[in-house]
């Protein structure tokens, strides 16, 4: 955790802490019924913030798994279970996390409005359930005890904060790990996701698990600070608006959730007893939502993402007088360094073949990578190179052909499988979260957490900005930079790179030649290069095959490939080609 984390923690710790004492001690009981209605609507609201504002998934049922919450802590309560409210809370929670899971399962297939649809079905029908079916307690009129030391309100308010806190606290422990950072990828890119190795469906299941047990637990302090709970407390409208106010706030980050649980549990009556018109409520709600259109994220990540972003120009500017690497001209640029003498094929590639219907995309490609070389691969638009690449790194299923991986066949793997084998992948376009900073980036395509001064290394090596500095701030051409060394971070075996030098000037775009031209010797990994600039394959490749309407047209050495009249007719059409 970085000096800033810590002193937003502990500004955070330090509110909580003063809460506890300032409203115990200078509001009205009916005003510290209001604080604990918005603690625990806060809490409900950090369930929110992991699926719908760290993990991107609409889900409109949230008020539904804080229903099974409620409904296990009340049942507990009416059989005087052991363990008391706390161990209660806890398993309410527990009991939500199955059903999270059920409900997540066709996030795995479908996203967007009709996973949105699937999940709201969901809330009606629990809305259905408790409409017909009374909260244990009801019937016989027991309501639920407190524990002793939290039997007050102003003692359950702090009890509220203090879970709160917790959960605070355990979600930004958990939000720093590998799959917690994973969340953000998988908001913004499955595919991006799936080829650094992490699983979308064990992230995905992992949210709805996470957030279901957060709505559980708010849900069951619900039942202890009413007693007793009925259907329209959880009523399927609630989770709409409390989803839109996900949206428009920002409940992953805590002060989101706290606005979110004050602005959706406890805003018209405070307007009322402030008597304020109603309709400033609704007003506020139409700005934050104005807001969220014009800047494309909430209140919170936008306030966040403008305080990080002028520590980070604080950095670079002080960076800004430090040497820099002199441009590299094509004289200067290194030769294409020698194929490995006897290297043993890494990626071996046979008969590969791509049909979308009548259409081939590729017709019957061999390729190989040798262990220890850089390889091209180029073409002009609509060669099939992107196609390649898909098809080798299984993001296209259903071709012909063998793929071979250090010897092994992975033809019946996934991509994120195929990944964690060995063989990695960038885009043409990147999407990288930007919240993230690049340490964080890195972090996640390693698959591990790298040392910072390994971290340096890769960055340094590739030319990027300091590790602290975040996403959001970066250019296009820095951001393919990135990319590429969090691909080579995770030390793959290959790496098959799509065309990392757009967005780069012709000099750095022969820099980097030269770098990719030293991976396999440093880092020790062998490199499959897709690209249309042919001074940097020139630069990186000591071998290069060809494609042109799916049909290898030419593979060899670099020099001879580029010098092939056949190839020159593919790129500028002026050569000379004999007839096949």
């Amino acid at each position: 955790m970085n000096m800033i984390d810590k002193r937003a923690w502990g500004m955070g710790l330090g509110a909580a802490v003063l809460a506890c004492v300032a409203v115990p001690a200078l509001f009205s009981s009916y005003w510290t019924y209001l604080a604990i209605t918005a603690v625990v609507g806060a809490v409900i609201m950090q369930s929110y913030g992991v699926i719908v504002g760290r993990a991107g998934v609409m889900s409109l049922c949230q008020m539904s798994f804080a229903a099974i919450g409620a409904w296990v802590v009340l049942r507990l309560n009416l059989a005087d279970a052991p363990g008391g409210f706390l161990l209660w809370l806890v398993l309410g929670g527990l009991a939500a996390v199955p059903v999270g899971v059920a409900i997540g399962l066709p996030a795995l297939r479908i996203r967007g409005v009709n996973l949105a649809v699937v999940t709201f079905g969901f809330a009606v029908s629990t809305d259905i359930v408790l409409n017909a079916n009374q909260f244990p307690g009801t019937t016989e009129l027991k309501t639920l005890t407190r524990p002793g030391l939290f039997s007050g309100n102003a003692a359950y308010f702090v009890l509220t904060v203090i879970v709160f806190t917790l959960l605070a606290l355990g979600l930004a422990l958990f939000n720093r790990t590998r799959l917690g950072m994973s969340w953000l990828e998988l908001r913004y890119s499955e595919r991006a996701a799936a080829a650094h190795g992490i699983s979308v469906a064990r992230s995905k299941l992992a949210a709805f698990a996470i957030s279901a047990f957060i709505a559980g637990v708010g849900g069951g302090l619900m039942a202890g600070q009413l007693g007793l709970v009925v259907s329209s407390n959880f009523a399927m409208g609630q989770s709409l608006a409390l989803f839109a106010v996900a949206i428009l706030i920002g409940p992953h980050n805590p002060e989101g959730a706290v606005m979110g649980g004050v602005f959706g549990a406890v805003m018209a009556t405070i307007l009322e007893k402030l008597r304020l018109p109603q309709d400033l409520g609704g007003m506020l709600f139409g700005l934050f939502a104005v807001f969220a259109l014009r800047s494309g994220v909430s209140q919170t990540d936008f306030t966040r993402a403008r305080k990080r972003e002028r520590d980070a120009r604080k950095l670079l500017a002080a960076l800004a007088d430090r040497p820099q690497e002199p441009e590299v001209t094509a004289a200067e640029a290194a030769p294409a360094p020698p194929a490995p003498a006897g290297g043993e094929p890494c990626l071996e590639v046979r008969g590969l073949t791509v049909r979308y219907g009548e259409v081939v995309a590729l017709d019957a490609i061999d390729l190989t990578v040798p262990s220890g070389g850089v390889v091209g691969l180029i073409g002009p638009n609509g060669a099939g190179k992107s196609t390649f690449i898909a098809a080798v790194t299984g993001f296209i299923g259903g071709y012909q052909g063998t793929v071979e991986l250090a010897g092994q066949s992975i033809d019946r793997l996934s991509p994120s499988a195929r990944a964690g084998r060995g063989l990695r992948r960038t885009f043409q376009t990147t999407v990288i979260a930007p919240e993230l900073t690049q340490y964080e980036y890195l972090t996640i395509g390693a698959g591990r957490r790298l040392s910072r001064e390994e971290a340096d290394e890769l960055l340094d090596f590739f030319g990027c900005p300091p590790g602290e500095v975040p996403v959001s701030i970066v250019d296009v051409g820095t951001r393919r930079l990135l990319d590429v060394a969090a691909a080579i971070a995770a030390r793959p075996k290959v790496a098959l790179l799509d065309e990392p030098a757009a967005g780069q000037s012709a000099a750095e775009s022969l820099k980097l030649g030269r770098r990719l031209a030293e991976v396999p010797a440093r880092f020790g990994v062998s490199i499959l290069l897709v690209e249309h600039d042919m001074e940097l394959v020139r630069a990186a490749c000591a071998q290069v095959t060809v494609l042109d309407f799916g049909h290898v047209i030419a593979s060899g050495s670099t020099r001879d490939v580029l010098d092939d009249p056949a190839v020159m007719a593919a790129y500028l059409g002026t050569a000379d080609v004999p007839l096949v």
